[in-house]
């Protein structure tokens, strides 16, 4: 029920030799000028609670052998935050005839804000970012809805882009393709209408009827009448385990690390972010940040 995917993308794959290479490169030159890596002052030392160690490793060694294109995928979640230099533009999908009132409305916007912000919640200790995570904070914008007939929405003002009847292959509403991340991931956003400050990273789709999520690098998919249900609560635990998906975790069908029975990711055994979560998602943020110089 809860699927992803991770090879969503129509960019080209970078190979993960190349960074090796760079990698060494890199070491060699500050050995070779007697320079000391910029990161090593600061940088935390990886410190999971001892109990997590030895399932954290079995987790990683996991991922890494079973999606052999990891560190070539460029559009996980993380790549969009730095991209942006710390924040994340959200469309929503409006896959239902259901009205939405401007209080209805305001209720997503603000339930979608506090979601995605416990994940990014995970990424920061002692008031800075764990592991040289940038950000203590990464803000969500919405900056479009999609829907196929206009007077679904009860709203008349100008707040959020509306984009009426753009449907994708399937005949679902879409933000324009010519603003989306997922569509242009070489950030050129030239043909969307508002520039890139109008662009979308991910979608939350609300489907009428639909069963379970499903998340990846395009954003998370969920029941319509699920997440309005929900929309108040603490933990939208659904979504929530989609937006894993985006950050690049797993899901946990077939097996269980040793000594974790209940997380997030290990779908219905946990409604909130777990300790064991929290650090999967350190530990796969350590494994890429050197994309990025950190």
């Amino acid at each position: 029920m809860h699927s992803h995917s991770h090879s969503h993308s129509h960019s080209h794959r970078h190979p993960a030799r190349l960074l090796t290479v760079l990698a060494a490169l890199a070491a060699f030159l500050f050995h070779s000028t007697g320079v000391a890596a910029p990161r090593a002052e600061a940088a935390d030392e990886w410190n999971p609670p001892s109990n997590l160690v030895q399932p954290l490793n079995q987790v990683w060694n996991h991922v890494s052998t079973t999606y052999p294109d990891l560190y070539g995928f460029r559009n996980y979640g993380w790549d969009q935050v730095m991209a942006n230099r710390g924040s994340v533009n959200y469309c929503v999908r409006w896959e239902s005839d259901a009205p939405v009132s401007t209080a209805l409305r305001d209720q997503i916007h603000t339930a979608l804000k506090k979601q995605f912000a416990k994940w990014m919640a995970a990424q920061v200790e002692n008031g800075r970012g764990y592991d040289n995570w940038p950000y203590t904070t990464v803000p969500v914008n919405i900056v479009g809805w999609a829907v196929k007939n206009r007077a679904t929405l009860q709203w008349t003002d100008n707040s959020v882009d509306v984009y009426t009847n753009v449907l994708d292959d399937a005949g679902a509403p879409q933000c324009a393709p010519d603003c989306g991340r997922f569509f242009h991931q070489d950030g050129n956003y030239s043909r969307c209408p508002g520039g890139t400050a109008r662009h979308y990273d991910q979608s939350l789709w609300l489907t009428k009827g639909f069963q379970g999520g499903a998340g990846g690098d395009w954003g998370q998919r969920v029941g319509q009448e699920y997440f309005t249900s929900v929309v108040n609560q603490e933990n939208i635990h659904i979504y929530l385990h989609e937006v894993g998906h985006t950050f690049g975790l797993d899901d946990f069908y077939d097996w269980t690390p040793t000594g974790q029975c209940c997380f997030l990711m290990n779908a219905g055994t946990a409604t909130q972010i777990t300790e064991f979560d929290k650090w999967m998602l350190r530990d796969f943020w350590r494994h890429l940040k050197p994309r990025y110089g950190l």
